[in-house]
């Protein structure tokens, strides 16, 4: 079961100085979680995978790893590459077409969870990135939960 965590515990918050994308070590840094984070989906959450494009070998694209770290390099602070290539994300347009419920939501942050541990990533950034992806987990949840 996956804690959702909708606003980090730590004090730490961001600065045009001091972003998490500086944290994470830059565009190299962004990019290695999300190859981290597609790894585990794939060794982890078949379902959640499927959604995905996939190469030949039945692997998440190189496209689709890019195209979300450009994405996170932006929202994290860094370079807005991804609005210059692909405009606004309209995450919520973006992701209609896609069931996503509480399950589904809590298979995408077991990913980056397990993403973060395999990066190190620990602190303070921790805190404030585990409150921001809880946050935009739920806030792409479009499966309103089951009234029992």
């Amino acid at each position: 079961m996956v804690t959702l965590r909708t606003s980090g515990s730590g004090t730490w918050v961001p600065t045009p100085e001091d972003t998490p994308f500086q944290r994470l070590g830059g565009a190299e840094g962004v990019q290695a979680l999300i190859h981290a984070f597609y790894d585990a989906m794939e060794a982890h959450e078949p379902a959640l995978t499927r959604l995905h494009r996939l190469d030949e070998q039945g692997r998440i694209s190189a496209t689709s790893r890019e195209r979300l770290g450009l994405f996170f390099i932006g929202w994290l602070g860094g370079p807005q590459d991804y609005t210059e290539r692909h405009g606004h994300p309209r995450l919520r347009m973006r992701h209609g077409r896609v069931p996503v419920d509480t399950a589904m939501r809590d298979a995408w942050l077991r990913c980056m969870q397990r993403a973060l541990d395999a990066r190190g990533v620990q602190g303070e950034v921790r805190a404030y990135l585990d409150g921001r992806m809880g946050e935009v987990a739920e806030f792409l949840r479009n499966v309103p939960e089951a009234v029992r």
